[in-house]
C-alpha cells in the first residue's frame, strides 16, 4: 500500500510540473501571435484562468521562461540536427543533411527560432544550462566539417572557427529571408530555402578541396 506521506508530496509535485508544462505551452503561443518580445506574465496568467501573482508560484521571472524555452528549443534543433548527420554520409553530406534538418524545424518552430538565433528580447542572455545544447551542436558539425577535409571534399581551414561563422551566416541568412518575406512557407518552398544548396557550394569554393597530384 503507498505511503500517504510521499504520495501526496509526489502527487504535488506532478501537478506542479504539469502547470509549469502549461505555462510555457501558453508562452510559446503567445509569442506565435504576438511576437517573441510580447510575453508576458499578465498574458500568461489569463490564459491560464489565475491572477497574475499565481504565476510565480511556478516560474520566478519572464525570463526565466525564455530560458527555459531557448533550452527546449536548442535541445529540440539539436536532437533534429544529429539524427540527421547520423542518418547521412560523413563529410559535406552530413553537414548539409543536418542543417537542413535544422532549417526546416526551425521554419515550423518560428517563434521558438527567433529567440535561439535572432535575439529579439532586449537583456535576455541564455544561462550555461540553456546553451549547453548550441554549444554541442557546433561540437557535431565540427566533427563533420573534419570528415569532409579528412576526405578531400574541402581544403584546409574547413573545419576552423572561421568556416564555421561561415556556415551559420550561411543558414541564418536564408531562414531570415524566408521568415521576413515567405512566412508561411515551408522549407524547401518560396525563393529562399531551395537556394540553399547553391549557397553551400559556396562554402566548397571558399575552401576549396586540394587539387589532384598531378605528378
Amino acid at each position: 500500500m503507498p505511503n500517504a506521506a510521499t504520495t501526496v508530496p509526489d502527487r504535488r509535485a506532478r501537478r506542479r510540473q504539469e502547470t509549469i508544462d502549461e505555462i510555457l505551452v501558453i508562452a510559446q503561443e503567445i509569442m506565435t501571435e504576438e511576437g517573441v518580445n510580447g510575453l508576458s506574465l499578465a498574458e500568461v496568467a489569463r490564459r491560464l484562468g489565475v491572477q497574475p501573482p499565481s504565476v510565480y508560484k511556478y516560474v520566478p521571472s519572464l525570463m526565466a521562461i525564455y530560458d527555459e524555452l531557448f533550452r527546449q528549443g536548442q535541445t529540440e534543433n539539436l536532437e533534429v540536427m544529429r539524427q540527421a548527420i547520423d542518418a547521412a554520409e560523413p563529410g559535406m553530406a552530413a553537414i548539409n543533411a543536418g542543417l537542413e534538418a535544422s532549417g526546416r524545424w526551425l521554419l515550423a518552430h518560428r517563434a521558438l527560432g527567433q529567440l535561439l538565433f535572432w535575439r529579439p528580447v532586449p537583456r535576455f542572455e541564455p544561462s550555461p544550462e540553456a546553451f549547453a545544447p548550441a554549444i554541442e551542436m557546433v561540437a557535431i558539425q565540427r566533427v563533420q566539417l573534419a570528415n569532409a577535409v579528412a576526405r578531400g571534399e574541402v581544403g584546409p581551414g574547413a573545419d576552423s572557427d572561421e568556416a564555421m561563422y561561415l556556415i551559420s551566416v550561411l543558414i541564418t541568412g536564408v531562414l531570415s529571408q524566408a521568415m521576413a518575406n515567405e512566412p508561411d512557407l515551408a522549407w524547401g518552398e518560396g525563393r529562399f530555402t531551395p537556394a540553399f544548396p547553391k549557397l553551400m557550394s559556396l562554402f566548397t569554393a571558399a575552401y576549396p578541396p586540394p587539387m589532384p597530384d598531378q605528378g
